[in-house]
């Protein structure tokens, strides 16, 4: 072997080296570390807790379920949960890849829950406000018939009681396992929605990432003042599926919530931190 073949071996010895040092990924433990899907910056799981799971590098606002919601939104302790004795059946006996009471049974375990909203009455900085949150942990945050029940409940229990009403929603759209049941709930809700307008009592909606489908299409759309979370994702189709049926390409800030209110669709856009005090302010304005 010469000098210079040597010299050419060891060059490429080092090379492959350097590529196999680059593929090392490090094996960070999810239970401490987070990655942020929009900036891919690895974060610490409790920094991430602490800022509302709001990511400080690019301020990109992670999906919270319905209790982390509550936490964040509501006076401590102050939400008394009600009509969790309402709970889904299979009347269709529905079966596709798996059977819907399976499928129900997994998102209960997953959840804790037993549907995809959680219904009661609780108070911002004081303001009493009854209250109907979504979880799209469960299925999606697909509405059925218990959706439709439990909303339509609360409103009515808001009417009984002359209190505003705050939906905040957070859902896929209508559950195709329930079949026209769960349609039947767009009537339902947009009906309670209307008695609620009739006793001149305030109706506000949250829209969170995503609310698109039935939900958007019915109560999630009807209120007097209608405020989108940051960064949130809102529409009835999917954006696939409008550029299909157009044959155009979209904006690429379309169907966000700032895109939302650029259209005039929404009426606020808040990030996380300035929720609270943005849905106090309002109620506060709006006491009879």
């Amino acid at each position: 072997m010469t000098v210079q073949d040597w010299f050419e071996k060891r060059k490429q010895a080092q090379i492959q080296r350097r590529e196999a040092e680059a593929k090392v990924e490090v094996d960070l433990d999810p239970n401490l570390w987070v990655k942020c899907v929009h900036c891919d910056a690895q974060l610490l799981k409790e920094d991430l807790e602490n800022n509302d799971m709001v990511c400080p590098m690019c301020d990109y606002h992670f999906r919270i379920n319905a209790r982390k919601r509550i936490k964040q939104l509501f006076d401590e302790n102050s939400f008394e949960e009600l009509f969790s004795e309402i709970k889904p059946t299979d009347p269709l006996e529905f079966v596709d890849t798996e059977s819907y009471k399976d499928r129900l049974k997994r998102a209960h375990e997953k959840t804790g829950l037993d549907d995809a909203v959680i219904t009661g009455i609780a108070s911002i900085e004081g303001n009493k406000v009854a209250a109907a949150v979504m979880d799209f942990d469960y299925m999606g945050g697909s509405m059925g018939s218990v959706v439709g029940e439990k909303v339509t409940r609360i409103i009515e229990k808001a009417i009984e009681e002359r209190l505003p009403v705050l939906a905040i929603t957070s859902s896929g759209g209508a559950r195709m396992q329930e079949s026209a049941l769960s349609l039947m709930q767009m009537a339902k809700t947009s009906c309670a929605v209307s008695k609620l307008d009739d006793e001149k009592l305030l109706y506000i909606n949250l829209l969170t990432e995503p609310t698109f489908g039935g939900v958007t299409a019915s109560f999630g759309m009807l209120g007097d003042i209608i405020i989108a979370e940051q960064g949130a994702r809102i529409g009835f189709a999917g954006r696939r599926v409008i550029e299909q049926t157009i044959r155009q390409k979209l904006p690429s800030d379309f169907q966000t919530a700032e895109y939302l209110l650029k259209y005039g669709q929404v009426d606020v856009v808040s990030s996380r931190k300035d929720l609270r005090k943005t849905l106090a302010n309002i109620l506060a304005m709006h006491k009879e």
